[in-house]
């Protein structure tokens, strides 16, 4: 299926590896041009390559730094001559039991995870708006529809985050010329964070790591665990011209995981 969206620009955040990496790989393969946006700025190079090389024919341009910093975001922005496409993507905060965190954890886990992405919307959203065309996706994670216990700051923060573009997405002044904002939320996919995971649980019980990976792969009705390549493909599609009709929405990718109706 031709997604109709060659030649257009998207924004990708932490793009260099993971889930981010697998949504610009994805809209390269499109004739996206892209601006990508990481920490580490030789990794980032190195992925920016590797995405030339996928596709000749677009333009990357990569820049560095925190997506939470300002000057991040203005650069990054910048970098676009036009805007079709945002990918918000950002590392999650960590677990913990709620008792051991500050105030200062919170506002860190809540400007990263839902205030940052807010603002990339609000310099964006009008400017498609004007142009007719605009998709937003924000890769959250599955623990918004299944909280998780030990994930209290990111169930809080992106769960705030979800319930903003509930009613932003439904504005006729977006979603009359064509601007979709859409949440699509991970289960457990095979990506550094997940392995890190992995190794620290094995480490606590004193496990062998691939016997962790085992119980949890067997916990999920696929009894697998996602890869990037196909959470970029399902991101590549809601930015199509296809998915003009789509917005407002969670997407869960979690291979049946969660057990609800709803």
């Amino acid at each position: 299926m031709d997604l109709g969206i060659a030649g257009r620009w998207a924004v990708v955040c932490a793009a260099s590896k993971g889930l981010g990496r697998g949504c610009a790989e994805a809209l390269a393969k499109e004739g996206v041009n892209l601006a990508i946006n990481s920490r580490n700025a030789e990794v980032l190079e190195k992925t920016a390559d590797a995405l030339r090389a996928l596709n000749p024919a677009i333009e990357v341009r990569p820049v560095a730094g925190d997506i939470g910093r300002e000057e991040v975001r203005e650069a990054l922005l910048a970098a676009c001559p036009q805007i079709d496409i945002l990918i918000n993507n950002n590392g999650g905060p960590p677990p913990g039991d709620f008792r051991d965190w500050d105030r200062e954890a919170w506002i860190q886990a809540v400007d990263a995870n839902m205030i940052t992405p807010i603002e990339l919307i609000k310099a964006t959203v009008d400017r498609m708006a004007a142009n007719g065309f605009g998709r937003v996706v924000n890769i959250t994670s599955g623990a918004v529809k299944a909280p998780i216990d030990i994930l209290g700051l990111s169930n809080g923060a992106r769960s705030g985050l979800t319930g903003f573009v509930a009613g932003l997405a439904r504005q006729p002044q977006l979603a009359s010329h064509n601007v979709t904002i859409n949440n699509l939320l991970p289960g457990s996919f095979d990506t550094d964070r997940l392995r890190g995971n992995f190794k620290k649980v094995a480490e606590k019980n004193q496990q062998d790591i691939e016997q962790v990976r085992e119980q949890r792969a067997q916990g999920v009705p696929a009894r697998r665990f996602g890869t990037a390549e196909e959470f970029g493909a399902f991101c590549a599609f809601m930015c199509s011209e296809h998915a003009g009709y789509l917005t407002g929405q969670n997407i869960l990718l979690d291979g049946g995981a969660y057990p609800g109706t709803f």
